[in-house]
């Protein structure tokens, strides 16, 4: 493992080590290379090089690892979590994903398929090839040459068919896959024009939406990528669209309908999407992001004005960031809505990213967002209002809308006030984290309490599980997917517990109920905080009613709520303790002056790491997911025993026991033999003096990363 010294290595060394003098470098030189004795003074002027530059390294190697001791990180780091999913025969650039039932259908190049969702496989009568005709070419510049793809864009469930649209070598195109859910063919029923409804490439802006048998769609009406405008392109009710002055360059992010099971006809479709502000102060953000609504039961205008116009559109600057500072995420990147029984209770989840490289999520509830359209003066409009109110929902908007009211829509659609999250004076979560898509699900504890659980994917293939309970966000875990691929897409599927992750290469699921990682006791089960999981006779399971959690704040006097259970806890916890500090204990034989190190694993990132020796505490290098103390030469005083002890909360725990012995170096010498490895023996067996090699192994490791 350690070359021989020559003067030809040590004048390498000094060049290598950040031109060093080179007698420094020489003093490895031994009259017999090969004894052991000079091979560890070599290894020892190795090391301490290496420890001029540590610092520098544990910068190099902590980038990627959250600090310990932070509420503001992940508690837990998971990999290779992925339990299932399907690859794709080539890479794709662009995915959609509809869920129906025990169906998935995923829509790429010039194909759709249809996956059972319990182990995602193709079911044969799913297999749809959607190309276009051989003699059709792009139109210059969006392709060089040849005949182009089909991309999908679009997959909705509509009046009762399967509708699919795609790029259609530029020439948008939309496919009935077949008549009925019920009766599945393997054919085409019907084809459409698609303008308005795909995009033309697939990277341009688009979304739909459908909802009682109409679809909604936003889609650009030219080969460039503009005109783009929210509208209703078919179905039962009139075509309508947006009047052109309304939006500035917009970038739709997504539409949702809102129910009202007790007054239908007031249904509102609420478009969020973000547009280029019309402020050219240079300090200025370039982008304002934006909520707006129409009515479900809007028809647009009379023949004689704004016939198929919308006459219900309103928008309200969405606002997400620290008011008192006046500091905003202006670039709004995802939403989901999280709907309530009662409408007002309805939940947007928005994540927005800023000019300085950070990412925050706010939360809004439908009703404080009506309470703006509903109540706000609009804006550049200083007369009195007409009636009734612009915005409002009417049956026969054609006949029923006097002109003023809809002049007024037409000129001065924006309200005055601004839409401010639940949480009114700064965002709910905020991150240096590139997080680009969220879902939230909503999970029932075991005391049957409900808790939201956001599910956010950052651009290097990691998804943070974070907990919303109460004011404060709480990031259960980070799971990395992969290092070399991007996340297209992400689809939950509550029902199952589920998380659907759509990369270019494959689809991956990941299981949401990860309890196994949580099952060494109780209070690591609790200290979880996760509402998936709970502590029962089986240990840490999916949560059942009665199961041990304390989703709240997370502390673990919940795991022995009688005097009996804590007689059995604690005489449990000794008897565990007493077998795991035993096989915790590792036994190391070190010399007097040789560089050494020690480790133990992080647990959780939340929890606070020291060393303990002979009464003193010192505190825990980190090194990714280790906890390291380091010895640069033994003395006297560092022998003894040393515990790697965590603190979270109020849980203290060993994690590992160490026993430094000194070696006695001219012993060790007469029985190493050939191999340069040095032993002790005690007796009853043979410990192998494993400090130069784990000191090596570090050293290796350290450079590896470094390089």
């Amino acid at each position: 493992v350690i070359e021989e010294a020559s003067p030809s290595s040590a004048e390498h060394c000094a060049q290598s080590a950040s031109e060093r003098p080179v007698a420094h470098c020489r003093e490895t030189v031994c009259a017999s290379p090969a004894s052991p004795h000079c091979a560890m003074r070599r290894f020892g002027i190795f090391f301490l090089w290496l420890a001029e530059d540590f610092q520098l390294i544990l910068s190099v190697v902590l980038r990627d690892a959250p600090p310990l001791g932070s509420t503001n990180s992940p508690r837990l780091l998971s990999k290779d979590i992925i339990s299932g999913g399907f690859e794709y025969q080539v890479h794709q650039n662009h995915t959609v994903f509809f869920c129906h039932g025990d169906s998935m259908y995923v829509g790429g190049t010039d194909f759709v398929l249809q996956l059972d969702v319990n182990d995602y496989h193709i079911i044969e009568v799913g297999k749809f090839t959607l190309k276009p005709l051989e003699h059709q070419q792009c139109k210059e510049p969006l392709c060089l040459q040849g005949p182009c793809e089909n991309v999908i864009t679009v997959i909705e469930k509509f009046q009762d068919s399967l509708f699919v649209c795609g790029t259609n070598g530029q020439k948008p195109q939309c496919w009935k896959l077949f008549s009925s859910f019920n009766n599945r063919s393997h054919e085409i029923v019907e084809s459409y024009e698609g303008t308005g409804i795909s995009p033309f490439v697939y990277s341009h802006n688009s979304l739909s939406l459908t909802v009682e048998g109409d679809l909604y769609s936003a889609a650009p009406l030219d080969t460039d990528g503009s005109s783009l405008q929210f509208r209703r392109k078919a179905g039962s009710r009139t075509n309508v669209w947006m009047y052109d002055n309304w939006v500035s360059e917009p970038t739709f992010i997504s539409a949702s309908w809102v129910k009202r099971l007790e007054d239908p006809d007031n249904e509102k479709i609420y478009i969020f999407f973000r547009e280029k502000n019309s402020d050219n102060n240079p300090e200025a953000d370039p982008w304002i992001s934006r909520v707006a609504r129409v009515c479900k039961v809007d028809e647009g205008g009379s023949k004689r004005f704004f016939q198929n116009m919308w006459t219900s559109f309103l928008k309200a600057r969405l606002v997400c960031g620290f008011r008192e500072e006046s500091l905003y995420f202006n670039r709004l990147q995802d939403i989901y809505v999280m709907h309530a029984e009662d409408w007002h209770d309805t939940k947007v989840y928005a994540l927005f990213t800023s000019s300085w490289n950070s990412t925050a999520v706010c939360i809004y509830s439908v009703g404080m967002i009506e309470e703006i359209f509903e109540h706000s003066t609009f804006k550049g409009y200083d007369k009195d209002i007409p009636s009734p109110r612009p915005g409002m929902c009417v049956k026969n908007s054609r006949s029923s809308l006097p002109l003023a009211t809809v002049n007024m829509v037409k000129d001065y659609p924006e309200m005055t006030d601004w839409v401010y999250p639940v949480h009114q004076t700064a965002p709910f979560y905020v991150s240096s984290n590139n997080y680009t898509k969220i879902v939230v699900d909503q999970v029932q504890a075991a005391d049957q309490s409900m808790y939201n659980v956001m599910f956010l994917a950052t651009d290097s293939g990691k998804i943070h599980k974070v907990l919303e309970a109460g004011s404060e966000p709480f990031i259960i875990s980070e799971t990395q997917l992969t290092s070399n691929s991007t996340i297209h897409s992400i689809k939950l599927d509550s029902k199952k517990k589920k998380l659907v992750v759509g990369f270019s290469e494959k689809i991956s699921t990941v299981d949401l109920q990860r309890c196994q990682e949580y099952n060494d006791s109780c209070a690591e089960c609790v200290l979880a905080r996760d509402p998936y999981c709970a502590w029962t006779k089986s240990g840490c399971t999916p949560t059942i009613p009665g199961g041990i959690q304390n989703v709240t704040d997370g502390k673990i006097g919940v795991c022995s709520t009688s005097v009996e259970e804590q007689k059995l806890v604690n005489r449990t916890k000794r008897e565990i303790a007493s077998a795991s500090l035993v096989d915790l204990r590792t036994v190391h034989s070190v010399p007097l002056g040789v560089p050494f190190y020690l480790f133990c694993p992080i647990d959780s990132y939340h929890a606070v790491y020291t060393w303990e020796h002979g009464g003193q505490s010192s505190p825990c290098l980190q090194m990714q997911s280790n906890c390291l103390h380091l010895i640069p030469a033994m003395v006297q005083e560092n022998y003894g025993s040393y515990d790697c002890v965590s603190k979270e909360k109020d849980y203290t725990k060993v994690l590992k026991r160490y026993q430094l012995m000194e070696q006695k170096i001219p012993d060790a010498l007469e029985n190493s033999g050939r191999d340069n490895t040095f032993y002790i023996g005690n007796g009853a067996s043979t410990v192998a003096l494993q400090g130069v090699w784990i000191t090596l192994g570090l050293a290796v490791e350290l450079f590896g990363i470094f390089r």
